[in-house]
């Protein structure tokens, strides 16, 4: 093995041969119901590129297959990318802007080629990127949203509901989109908190007798109200209820009207509605039947139902000219600053209009009540468990699912309409015609209207294994296992998955919903743009300059102020750019950071320590290596034939209750915990001890059938470490079995296909574990006496044992080889219970005393000279900190985590002093 461990020189080299030799396909045809394991792959959009959510969401699944699959459970992640509808039009349009091409000046079909000329070319981007990541999907089955397979189904499924009147057209509010001209989810649409105004305006009562004072944040919406609501408990104006207003401008008159939804204390509790333009007013709308007004063309100007001197203006346009009109009226009775949320596109960043428009349904109702039964009696389950109560809250307020889109690329809805405006809803117009009998004479023409992206998405885990066809995918993967997301799109993905594949396939798509954090910063901030606080994860892996990540982090900003603190915030964090960690140092991280449902702090302090930890597994197997290839490792040999030391006996018993650690924390979705585990087994056990152990064993302590019965430990304690840890570290664990697997006796081509370690009682050797503990308690004492007393970690010590009972004779007998090697020992003798010991530092190992004699070991004078340098040091650092914390500024003004810490340094220094002054007032005696 190379003298270093460097993840460039092994992490793509390995995963070609993975790729190649199909290791990442199902190694069965088991059913789910008896032995297989399915993940489907949250589909990326085919524009995307890896961010730190993807990386940690896809570890996680990783670990989870590799783990199944060394189970032996038949096993798939299935991956695959989606069409992104509106994300890869506007990339498309983009860039035909920069060409000086527009889509409306090329025509649909020539657009649509361009955007799967752009995909074939640029669309696998993401996928590359889950390579670096060591993901092992089955990239054989790799599909994507619009592929005749999926488009298949998406036609089926429409056809279908439709037929059951599931899906019908028509006319309601929606998000829109005013820039890109398209309905949009509520997932696209970002409220960002803006300073605004308050309008309120007197809108005079029809009998002259008076007005009343509305108050509106949007004034260019007046034009199209239909009613003045008031709160019908509100005394100030029960007896105006049912009486009119004419409207200014408009000269319409419209109804007072009473309705709860009215909150009287804000504003003056006088509500303007207009149904048209407003969610909230929209509902009052249809339970008063109010006429419904729209104001706004497509690109949010205003219509022919404005009066004539507004029409054509933009809205923002027309609300300065109302403002001015009322204000000239004497209509305008105060004007405030006011802070309001503000909803805005994800993409366009324009403000998004509710807007009145004919668009295509779904009536979830229906499909909604099984999907939260099913969620109930448990068939599925969500971890961690409170999610469900999110999930029920939505789908018991669930409104109709608008799923058409006016965009171009993406599944056209598959519906024609006749020259009268008759509607045909088929697979294909040639259907249509033949179960309509339409002849060719008649003229029809496709909805130009495409679907919502969540549609298709809302059957990828049947679609994807071949729906509508039964085959044997279908039979051996649906139900899935599990589900990993976010808790963002519980509603827009999760939700509509378990109601599609309970219509459609009459069975859950997935068990289980593991529910992930999001993925934030050192300081716990959303990672954006915005903020420069992005991390690439494919930086983390293969480092970056400071400059080129400068660059990175300042391209695309508009404002030279916002662009100045990123560069000076960068070159602060990172003065040295960031470090190639390597990919499994990122996984490791991404897992012992996955405690369920919390969000992630990402520190590189952190990614540093378990590129350490990487490191140590690395020179761990080269020690191993070095002292067992070309050896007698007692291939073959079962335990009793092996001579095996208390330490071989202790480090097995160890390994069995780490993989049984490790089983039970990756089945309940603890990767932090099994992290943790491995972590700690191979850090503090395998490396800091076991092998420490061996070293006196292999070089002349110990007799050959010793030597022999220590190497088949170090051999297969490391074999089944790799094992162990692979999930989670493929590459470096991948690497290192390859030349320790034939010492251990196994077989194979690669780790990921070896079973996963089982453990069990039979393997826990509890006397083992309490003498290794007793040794390893007396090594630390001697460690610590050496250490607080200044001695060379050299120099061989003499020990005097006393208080010792007859077990801590036989354990000294039996170990002495160990302590005299790792405890660096010139002797160890017992003392008489009633022999008075020489002045000696001391230690306890359970009830027996580890002294050792000062007389002759350490320099007196050296010594008490260092101790009162290190004692004057702390005494200033006391008073320093006494005089902060009574400082009335400080202890009142200072954070209170900020004292509390200062608190628990004064405490930590006092500690010190005490133990200082204890070791000082030892020495003198001497």
């Amino acid at each position: 093995m190379d003298k270093s461990y460097t993840p460039h020189a092994i992490e793509q080299r390995w995963y070609a041969t993975w790729e190649a030799a199909g290791w990442f396909a199902p190694q069965g045809q088991r059913s789910a119901a008896d032995g297989s394991y399915c993940i489907m792959i949250p589909p990326p959009n085919v524009t995307g590129s890896l961010h730190m959510g993807h990386a940690f969401q896809d570890t996680i699944m990783d670990a989870l297959i590799r783990y199944h699959r060394m189970k032996g459970d038949n096993t798939l992640w299935q991956p695959g990318t989606d069409h992104a509808g509106i994300a890869t039009q506007m990339v498309v349009e983009r860039r035909l802007a920069a060409e000086g091409r527009s889509r409306r000046e090329m025509g649909r079909e020539q657009f649509l080629d361009e955007v799967w000329r752009w995909k074939e070319e640029s669309g696998g981007t993401i996928t590359r990127q889950l390579r670096r990541m060591g993901a092992s999907p089955d990239w054989s089955r790799e599909r994507f949203t619009m592929d005749e397979g999926l488009s298949t189904a998406v036609k089926e499924v429409f056809v279908s509901l439709y037929e059951e009147g599931l899906i019908y057209r028509g006319k309601r509010l929606v998000n829109w989109d005013p820039v890109l001209q398209t309905a949009v989810s509520d997932l696209e649409v970002d409220s960002v908190e803006e300073a605004g105004h308050l309008w309120h305006f007197r809108y005079p009562l029809s009998d002259g007798s008076g007005h009343l004072v509305v108050a509106t944040t949007r004034p260019e919406t007046m034009l199209g109200d239909t009613a003045v609501a008031v709160h019908p408990e509100d005394e100030r104006y029960q007896h105006l209820v049912g009486r009119t207003i004419t409207l200014p401008l408009v000269g319409r008159e419209i109804p007072i009207i009473a309705d709860d939804y009215v909150d009287p204390t804000f504003g003056t509790g006088c509500v303007k509605i207009t149904p048209a333009h407003d969610f909230n007013d929209y509902k009052m709308g249809q339970r008063h039947q109010l006429p419904m007004i729209n104001l706004f063309t497509r690109d949010a100007r205003l219509n022919d139902q404005a009066p004539e001197q507004y029409r054509g203006l933009d809205r923002y346009e027309a609300r300065d000219q109302i403002v001015r009109d009322l204000t000239e009226l004497g209509l305008v009775e105060k004007i405030q600053e006011h802070r309001l949320m503000v909803p805005r596109g994800d993409r366009s960043h324009s403000v998004i209009e509710p807007f009145l428009t004919d668009q295509w349904y779904v009536k979830v109702a229906p499909l909604a009540a099984e999907a939260i039964q099913v969620v109930e009696d448990g068939r599925v389950r969500f971890v961690p468990d409170n999610w469900k109560n999110t999930y029920f809250d939505w789908m018991r307020r669930i409104e109709d699912w608008c799923i058409s889109r006016q965009i171009w690329w993406g599944h056209r809805i598959p519906a024609w309409y006749d020259e009268a405006g008759q509607v045909y809803v088929g697979r294909s117009e040639a259907e249509v015609r033949e179960r309509h009998q339409l002849g060719f004479d008649i003229a029809l023409r496709q909805d130009d209207d495409v679907l919502d992206t969540w549609f298709s998405s809302a059957l990828w885990p049947f679609s994807t294994l071949g729906w509508p066809q039964r085959n044997e995918a279908l039979a051996a993967f649906y139900p899935t296992s599990v589900l990993v997301t976010g808790f963002d799109i519980i509603f827009f993905w999760v939700a509509r998955m378990i109601m599609m594949g309970l219509k459609f396939m009459g069975d859950v798509p997935f068990r289980e919903v593991y529910i992930h954090g999001l993925v934030r910063d050192a300081q716990g901030q959303k990672m954006s743009k915005s903020k420069g606080n992005v991390l690439d994860p494919i930086d983390l892996i293969d480092g970056i300059d400071l400059e080129a990540l400068v660059r990175k982090r300042c391209s695309g900003l508009m404002q030279p102020e916002q662009e100045k603190k990123i560069e000076r915030d960068t070159r602060k964090e990172f003065p040295d750019g960031i470090k190639a960690y390597g990919t499994d140092a990122l996984r490791f991280t991404f897992a012992s950071l996955a405690s369920t449902g919390r969000d992630i702090n990402f520190d590189t302090g952190r990614i540093e320590g378990y590129r350490n930890f990487c490191n140590k597994l690395w020179n761990a197997a080269r020690y191993v290596l070095m002292n067992t290839e070309g050896q007698d490792c007692g291939q073959g040999a079962e335990g009793d034939d092996l001579c095996r030391s208390a330490a071989d006996r202790w480090i097995l018993s160890r390994l069995a209750r780490t993989t049984a650690t490790m089983r039970e924390q990756i089945e309940h979705y603890r990767f932090d915990l099994a992290a943790q585990a491995i972590y700690a087994f191979v850090w503090d056990e395998y490396c800091d001890w076991y092998l420490e152990l061996s070293k006196p064993v292999l070089t002349g302590a110990g007799s050959a059938a010793e030597q022999r019965g220590t190497r088949h430990t170090l051999v297969t304690v490391l074999e089944a470490t790799l094992r162990l840890a692979h999930p989670i570290m493929p590459f470096i664990t991948e690497e290192i079995w390859q030349r320790v697997a034939p010492l251990a006796g196994c077989t194979g081509p690669t780790v990921m296909l070896r079973p996963y370690p089982t453990s069990g009682d039979a393997q826990i050797d509890a006397t083992a574990e309490s003498e290794m503990q007793w040794v390893m308690e007396f090594i630390v004492g001697v460690r610590k006496i050496r250490s607080s007393m200044n001695i060379a970690p050299g120099k061989p010590l003499p020990v005097l044992l006393q208080n010792g009972s007859e077990s801590d004779r036989t354990r000294l007998a039996d170990n002495h080889a160990f302590l005299t090697s790792l405890a660096k020992t010139e002797s160890i003798t017992w003392l008489e219970a009633e022999s008075s010991a020489p002045e000696s530092a001391v230690s306890l190992v359970g009830e027996m005393q580890l002294m050792i004699p000062l007389a002759g070991l350490i320099d007196k004078e050296a010594e008490l000279a260092r101790l009162n340098k290190e004692m004057s040091k702390l005494s200033g650092d006391l008073q320093r900190c006494e005089a902060k914390l009574a400082n009335p500024n400080f202890a009142e003004r200072a954070k209170p985590e900020v004292v509390a810490a200062e608190r628990k340094r004064l405490e930590e220094i006092r500690g010190a002093l005490a133990q200082l002054t204890t070791q000082e007032e030892k020495i003198r005696r001497l």
